[in-house]
């Protein structure tokens, strides 16, 4: 009785973790209320430009990808 109430936990419990993976992703009918302006999380497109900008000169600070450049944004 009691490895049977012991497989029943572990089948009961292996679908819900199945169940709770089946639905990942956005729909197409979801999509068009992702894509506004309200859903972004920086809404000011200067400041988004600014991380961008911060984002890319540290990544080409990082060094061994194979091409010249600093953190300071020249070549």
């Amino acid at each position: 009785m009691r490895h049977l109430l012991a497989r029943c936990a572990l089948i009961l419990g292996t679908m819900g973790v199945l169940a709770g993976c089946s639905d990942l992703g956005v729909k197409p009918w979801e999509r068009d209320v992702l894509a506004q302006d309200e859903m972004n999380l920086i809404n000011d497109p200067i400041e988004s430009s600014l991380n961008d900008h911060i984002y890319f000169s540290k990544e080409a600070s990082s060094g061994g990808q194979g091409f010249a450049g600093g953190g300071c944004g020249c070549n």
